[in-house]
């Protein structure tokens, strides 16, 4: 199909995404898409910014003779969705220093009830993928507003919150990151919490490795990661399009990985980060996980937290 030099034109090809906001989320996204292989072919950039979307999309294109695929770039609008694979939302307001990510509740539902009106009219049916903050509750006003199956709208969750953790630890055991295994779980926020009683390395718990000064500190600093940075700097980016990455390809390449993603609980009838297999329909199933009493109590606090800003959120 003909296109011109800003590559409007949709393309007729497999594992499309697009993304629907053109910021430093979106596109530090794009960008990792460009530098790893995830399976993407085609990618379509949306924002209410037509010019800024044709120029990231003309950017991110000058840099294809060193990426290590032969991803298709082009900005779009909301029709170029019918054909999409996955439609990632990573509009919506920033969270600003002093900021809770609940404190963007009001802004993002607002903005969040015309992207999914305009992506459904497209005649999407595909996945959707949520990232704008407060994501397990932007995940569930999503899927409401689209009514697509729980398994097919999923959020980012505790993906990079978990990332973090690991990091931590690993950095306090003197280990590689990826030898640890733990998540954290609930609310991509402050109510979320690290499942200590299942983490460990290399099958043993590291509750036998960390006192419990050691594990309130980690916990303290896994949680409060990303103030930390937007104090620094005013915004959190990399991680979080890196994070994407990694869901991305788990869906297109049905690889059946296990994240700690916004998925659809349907016990409590709410979104939150849970372990959960992730192949090409999105959510596969949900991982049986036995925690302790005290952690069940964690995360029965969080999920009331999510749930009660649901409700505010659906009376707007």
């Amino acid at each position: 199909m003909a296109k011109n030099e800003l590559g409007k034109a949709s393309l007729d090809g497999k594992n499309k995404i697009a993304i629907v906001g053109t910021g430093m989320v979106g596109m530090s996204f794009a960008y990792a898409l460009l530098n790893q292989k995830t399976g993407t072919d085609e990618l379509v950039l949306i924002d209410i910014d037509k010019e800024r979307a044709e120029g990231e999309a003309l950017d991110l294109r000058s840099g294809m003779g060193f990426s290590p695929g032969n991803l298709r770039i082009m900005a779009g609008d909301y029709k170029d969705c019918k054909d999409a694979d996955i439609v990632v939302i990573t509009a919506g307001a920033r969270q600003a220093e002093g900021e809770t990510r609940m404190d963007l509740l009001k802004k993002n539902t607002m903005i969040f009830k015309e992207i999914v009106a305009q992506v459904m009219a497209s005649g999407f049916d595909g996945i959707f993928l949520v990232v704008s903050n407060p994501v397990d509750v932007m995940t569930q006003l999503t899927q409401k507003y689209s009514g697509l199956p729980h398994h097919r709208v999923i959020g980012s969750g505790t993906t990079l919150d978990s990332s973090r953790l690991m990091k931590k630890v690993g950095k306090k055991l003197g280990v590689d990151p990826k030898s640890v295994h733990g998540y954290v779980v609930g609310e991509h926020g402050d109510s979320g919490f690290i499942v200590w009683s299942k983490t460990d390395v290399g099958l043993e718990s590291v509750r036998f490795q960390l006192s419990d000064a050691d594990m309130a500190e980690l916990s303290e600093e896994v949680r409060d990661g990303a103030y930390e940075i937007i104090k620094r700097k005013g915004s959190t980016y990399y991680g979080i399009g890196m994070c994407l990455c990694s869901i991305v390809e788990a869906i297109f390449n049905n690889s059946g990985s296990v994240m700690p993603i916004s998925n659809y609980d349907k016990m409590s009838k709410t979104y939150f980060g849970w372990p959960a297999v992730v192949r090409r329909e999105g959510v596969a199933r949900r991982i049986g996980v036995d925690i302790t009493a005290p952690e069940q109590k964690l995360l029965d606090k969080s999920i009331q937290v999510i749930s009660e800003a649901v409700s505010e959120a659906e009376k707007m």
